[in-house]
């Protein structure tokens, strides 16, 4: 039987749906099956943003990795929420900036310590 694929979480700020999905293709390409949150397209109230963050920290749940989309550094507050349940988890952590994984950024400190997930065979 085959040794099942890496499950990798996408977490960060919606406002880059664009890298997102070059992630989400770049990683699925090399066999990583991908969890990421999904813009519903709609107004969000707190009673849904608090739910979809209960869904998102499911995600995190199912996978092995958490890979951190960000550009220019931003980490928003919500993201470093999902780092630190991450890091709880024991799950390994990975940034799409690496500079933001080894040096943390203005918003937070932190160390991937995790080579790119698609590296791994």
């Amino acid at each position: 039987m085959a040794e099942r694929p890496r499950v990798v979480c996408l977490c960060g700020s919606l406002r880059f749906l664009d890298l997102f999905g070059s992630e989400r293709r770049r990683l699925t390409a090399r066999g990583v099956i991908v969890l990421a949150p999904e813009a519903i397209g709609e107004e969000l109230t707190p009673a849904t943003r608090e739910a979809l963050g209960e869904l998102h920290l499911r995600r995190i749940d199912l996978a092995d990795e958490v890979r951190v989309v960000s550009d220019g550094g931003y980490v928003g507050a919500a993201t470093r929420r999902e780092i630190a349940y991450a890091r709880e988890k024991h799950k390994v952590i990975s940034f799409v900036e690496p500079d933001v994984g080894r040096a943390g950024s203005a918003h937070g400190h932190w160390n991937a310590g995790s080579p790119d997930p698609a590296s791994r065979s």
